[in-house]
This record gives C-alpha cells, structure tokens and sequence, in this order.
C-alpha cells in the first residue's frame, strides 16, 4: 500500500489517530526510534486499522496482543514484542521522511511486504 508515515516514541496517540481515518491501500510506517520499553500497537488498534480498510503497519518499536493480531486482517511487522502499553500525550510528527534499518520510507511510496521482507518503491509496483 501507499506510505503514511509518523514520527513517534513511546506514545502511541497519532497511530490511533491514523487507524480512525479511512486508510484503503494503505501502509502505517511507525518510526518509534526502535524502543523496545513498551507497545505502539494492540490488537484495539489492529482491529480499528483492519476496520478502516489499512492495509498495514510497519512499527520500529513493538507491539503487544500479537497473537491476537495475527487472527486480524491485517499485515503488522515490528521489532518485537512487548506487555507494556505507551503513554498517551499526542507528540510526534506525521507525513515525513522516516528512516530505519537502512531504509528512507517517504509518504506517499509503495511498500510491499510478505513473510521475509518488505519492499519499498516510488512507483506502484503492480
């Protein structure tokens, strides 16, 4: 799907924000600054997302619920996993160049991911 992108850690205010608009073809891509000291998503969040037509969500941080999200119909990768929710005081940035793990995901990009990877493109791909 398309890239949104949010700039956030350990807060999880504008991922909610994100998942209640209408995010057909969509992909979340969460610069959580990788902290692996609580969840960016749950599985309230991966339900609103899947409720709201996301396609996905990338998260350099963790989420929590996981094997309940796994049963959702949509795709989540993160880092890991953690029991911890954020906090919740609606600071970050949203619609910007994030970069993680080698990558710059830029709003608007393609990104494409299955089981062992992710791809990212300025251009659909199919």
């Amino acid at each position: 799907g398309q890239i949104v992108t949010l700039k956030i850690f350990e807060d999880n205010s504008l991922v909610r924000d994100a998942f209640a608009e209408n995010g057909q073809a969509k992909v979340l891509v969460i610069d959580g600054g990788g902290s692996l000291r609580c969840a960016l998503i749950g599985d309230q969040l991966a339900v609103l997302a899947q409720k709201n037509g996301w396609a996905g969500a990338v998260v350099y941080g963790c989420i929590r619920d996981s094997a309940d999200i796994e049963r959702i119909d949509v795709g989540i990768r993160a880092l890991n996993t953690h029991p911890l929710k954020s906090v919740k005081r609606g600071v970050g940035e949203r619609n910007i160049v994030v970069t993680f793990g080698g990558v710059s995901f830029k709003p608007g990009a393609w990104l494409y991911a299955d089981e062992d990877g992710i791809i990212v493109s300025d251009q659909p791909l199919s």
